[in-house]
């Protein structure tokens, strides 16, 4: 193989695709730098990661540097050095001391082994990054793989679940099936770990409809974590929006990844990848120069008009992509492409999507990067979901993405932890989730399946958590138990954390069932956080972030009260699926029909209609949500209205039971089917 490398030919080769595409006979190489002089493309021996040879692509075409290499195969191992200005006051950071990754590689092999020579500047030097490192970091670099695409799918299509009738799933690829003891053993923690039969049960038996994966684009372990003994585990950090990280990969393999997508689909399950395109693993002016900082940092960040050396922060990880910028939006909508084409991925979640959506600096729901998606013939037909929010100005944009955007639902998750853990909430608060936050959806024009609503993710408590303790317990972080929120909204039920008061461990119980109902009937799209079906708990540790351990593992050896808990979100998960009326794809309307029947109708305990004078009192404890099993405002013109059962949810906030008159129902009896004041559910 070094012989066919000493004979391989430069071509000129295409600027476009961006990246590496073998061909079948060579490979094309292809790198945007507009900061660039001149790049050398570096290629690596498979078995050490010794150079092997060094190429300068001199053809060049719109800031393009391209060349063809005849005779690289799929494994063959690259990098680049780009030559160029190192200005930091001009926001120019080039370095060729530095090898870097290609923003469009497929694949990254290899651990980054943290040292000085990452550094574009001298670590320790007075003045900062205004001095230059002239040490070189190759070998502690990942490297950049030649992929072939190729992968036999077979029969796979993508299983299209309506928004309105999915159930998330969010969950970790290595801690779901770290210590599953009907896993095989080397395919534990891994893509194949999930595809597993025994994994592909569980998640059917729940009734979910999709996994929403937290992040599996190649990433890097913070170099102040690595420091501590400690990893980023929930992978927010990413380094190659194109490769998924092989460290989840039992085989090394990229068609692991796109089996473990196959099998999911076989099973009718969909894959919703969390993606993290706000920010990159380069941190602030004072990070590492892994790769897009030295191949063109200008271009690839948001730099500060009022001082060019430092990034613009809408994150809180010292660096944001610059989306205002078309180079980067072509990046982004590139790999989002690539996922859903080469990987068959069926949507995405978009961490701190705000930040994507800034135009110069202010939220623009029609801005660049939000209209090259709507207007995609790919991404706009799979689903997007934004986590609306950043830390900037302004930040906080609940509601206002555009069709056919989703939104993770905050707002749901602080109004149904108050009203099951505060103190005095009012039950009017609740009425407003329960029926899909029209108030916050309805004026861009988007239906009840806009609001993703959640009670728990893994940024946060567990539900166990959330019922166990008033204060997060983060020490393991080695922070002092300052990082994670403080404002958690929970309640320990009478005792913090772990506990053998049989009452206090009953209300707990209890009290995970409102929760868990609460989510199952609320109009929307239920998220449940994995492992909250079976009780997991962090204790007490609110932000797992770098806790690659038994701590954010799911264990799976489970006793009576946490089976209890499995087989009751079975149950509201069948319960949900049974009844179109807790699915609806529109927005009730105040119109009753011809014998008087409203799409909804909240009443007061009595079994009278809700007036504004109820509403309005302070202490109501309750109230019962009755959903017409006509549907009336689902009905389109000219046809009949859909029939289903109606839904009667009761809701009482007090620990002591309450009666309730139950309205009259025309042609038959109501019929218990899930009740949270027992154990079993019923």
């Amino acid at each position: 193989m070094a012989h066919e490398r000493r004979r391989s030919r430069v071509r000129t080769g295409r600027p476009f695709p961006l990246g590496a595409t073998w061909d079948g006979r060579g490979v094309n190489f292809a790198l945007y730098s507009k900061a660039a002089e001149r790049v050398e493309l570096c290629l690596y021996d498979r078995a050490d990661q010794r150079e092997t040879r060094r190429i300068e692509l001199t053809h060049r075409l719109h800031n393009v540097r391209y060349g063809y290499v005849a005779g690289l195969v799929p494994g063959d191992l690259y990098g680049y050095r780009v030559h160029g200005p190192y200005d930091p006051a001009q926001g120019l950071r080039c370095n060729p001391h530095k090898l870097l990754l290609d923003p469009y590689a497929k694949g990254i092999v290899g651990t980054l082994r943290w040292g000085p020579a990452h550094y574009g500047y001298e670590l320790g030097a007075a003045e900062a990054d205004d001095s230059y490192s002239t040490l070189d970091n190759a070998a502690d670099m990942p490297k950049c793989l030649v992929v072939d695409d190729a992968f036999d799918w077979g029969e796979d299509r993508p299983p299209g679940t309506a928004l309105a009738d999915s159930v998330f799933y969010e969950t970790h690829v290595k801690g779901f099936t770290r210590l599953h003891p009907d896993v095989a053993p080397e395919l534990r923690g891994t893509y194949a770990g999930l595809a597993s039969v025994a994994s592909i049960d569980h998640l059917k038996s729940l009734g979910v409809t999709a996994v929403e994966l937290l992040p599996v684009h190649a990433f890097v372990d913070d170099h102040h974590l690595v420091d501590q003994g400690l990893t980023n585990y929930w992978g927010y950090n990413t380094i190659g929006f194109f490769a998924p990280d092989l460290r989840y990969s039992a085989t090394g393999t990229l068609a692991e990844f796109k089996g473990m997508v196959k099998l999911l689909h076989a099973a009718g399950l969909e894959v919703i990848l969390d993606v993290v395109y706000n920010h990159t693993a380069e941190g602030n002016h004072l990070g590492p120069t892994l790769s897009f900082k030295g191949i063109d940092h200008a271009t690839y960040y948001r730099l500060s008009p009022e001082d060019r050396r430092y990034n613009v922060d809408y994150t809180g990880t010292g660096n944001t992509l610059d989306t205002h910028n078309p180079v980067v939006v072509r990046l982004i909508v590139d790999s989002l492409r690539y996922w859903v084409q080469e990987m068959h991925v069926d949507g995405f979640r978009f961490d701190l999507a705000t930040t994507l959506a800034r135009g110069e600096s202010h939220f623009e729901p029609h801005g660049r990067f939000l209209s090259a998606v709507a207007h995609d013939p790919v991404l706009s037909k799979v689903k997007l979901i934004a986590e609306p929010w950043d830390v900037g100005d302004g930040g906080y944009r609940i509601g206002a993405f555009p069709k056919p955007w989703s939104e993770w639902n905050g707002g749901y998750r602080d109004t149904v932890r108050e009203f099951w853990c505060g103190l005095g909430a009012h039950v009017g608060s609740l009425a407003r989730p329960l029926a899909g936050s029209s108030e916050t959806y309805q004026p861009s024009g988007r239906g009840p399946t806009a609001s993703v609503n959640l009670v728990t993710v893994h940024d946060g408590f567990t539900l166990h958590d959330l019922v166990s303790y008033n204060a997060k317990h983060n020490e393991a972080n080695g922070e002092d138990n300052r990082d994670g929120e403080n404002h958690n909204r929970s309640w320990n039920c009478g005792a913090e954390g772990d506990t053998d008061d049989e009452v206090v461990l009953a209300l707990r119980e209890r009290q995970k069932r409102n929760l868990l109902a609460t989510l199952f009937v609320s109009q929307g799209v239920p998220l449940l956080l994995h492992g909250d079906e079976m009780g997991r708990t962090q204790r007490g540790n609110n932000n797992g972030y770098c806790q690659d351990n038994e701590l954010t593992w799911q264990r799976w050896e489970l006793d009576a009260r946490q089976r209890a808990l499995v087989a009751f979100v079975q149950r509201l998960a069948a319960l949900r699926r049974e009844q179109p009326a807790l699915r609806r794809r529109r927005w009730f309307t105040a119109e009753a029909d011809d014998e008087g029947r409203k799409d909804v109708a909240w009443l007061e305990p009595g079994g009278t209609e809700m007036t504004p004078e109820h509403w309005q009192q302070a202490e109501l404890p309750a109230v019962a949500m009755l959903l017409c099993g006509w549907r009336i405002g689902e009905q389109a013109a000219g046809e009949p209205a859909p029939v289903g059962d109606s839904v009667l949810v009761l809701v009482n906030r007090q620990v002591d039971p309450l009666d309730f008159a139950l309205p009259v129902l025309r042609g038959g009896d109501w019929a218990p089917r899930i009740d949270t004041r027992t154990a079993s559910g019923v």
